[in-house]
């Protein structure tokens, strides 16, 4: 019986052992890299600039999704000189010469909001004074609509394009007169807010 028990004591006292030592050697954590050093294995150098290089390029990718202030202030600049869409008194068809002022820098602008899919301009249309709000935002409606198909003829993409009728509540002008009203039927092009 002592044997029985001597042999069973020395098995238990080398499982102990071994599992012991095999724990110690695992749970010590492994001395820091130095850097440039010939002991740092080529597979251990190479994973944190690769890994922080891929967060700098999505970072960059994440950013130049939209534009800076810079190239905000550039596309404000375009936007200022490119002159309203006028159109006739109950009307939603473009003149030539409301062609002609959506045209006047749209290709220099396509080509900016190109770079940043997400960045959206949108495309107001407005009316004058003269008939009831429902008319007038369906108006303003199809005039910014007109004036969107226009715009993406001429290179801007439709889909960073929104539309927003403003019927008759934003006039630029408020007298009751013919030369007023006309100022007030228009399509504008702005940045989306």
């Amino acid at each position: 019986m002592n044997s029985r028990f001597l042999a069973a004591l020395a098995v238990t006292v080398l499982c102990g052992a071994f599992s012991g030592c095999s724990k110690k050697v695992a749970s010590a954590p492994p001395p820091p890299p130095i850097k440039g050093s010939a002991s740092t294995p080529a597979s251990a150098r190479s994973v944190t600039p690769q890994s922080s290089t891929r967060n700098t390029v999505a970072d960059t990718n994440q950013r130049s999704r939209m534009p800076d202030a810079a190239t905000r202030a550039t596309i404000q600049e375009l936007l200022n000189r490119i002159q309203d869409a006028y159109f006739d008194y109950d009307k939603h068809t473009l003149r030539p010469d409301a062609e002609a002022a959506l045209k006047h820098d749209a290709q220099t602008l396509s080509d900016i909001i190109r770079q940043y899919p997400d960045f959206k301009l949108t495309v107001e249309g407005h009316c004058d004074a003269r008939g009831s709000e429902e008319y007038n935002l369906a108006l303003g409606d199809a005039r910014a609509k007109q004036a969107e198909e226009y715009l993406a003829t001429l290179g801007l993409p439709a889909n960073q394009l929104q539309l927003i009728s403003y019927g008759k509540d934003r006039p630029v002008c408020n007298d009751q007169d013919e030369a007023c009203w006309q100022k007030n039927r228009r399509a504008h092009l702005t940045q989306a807010q």
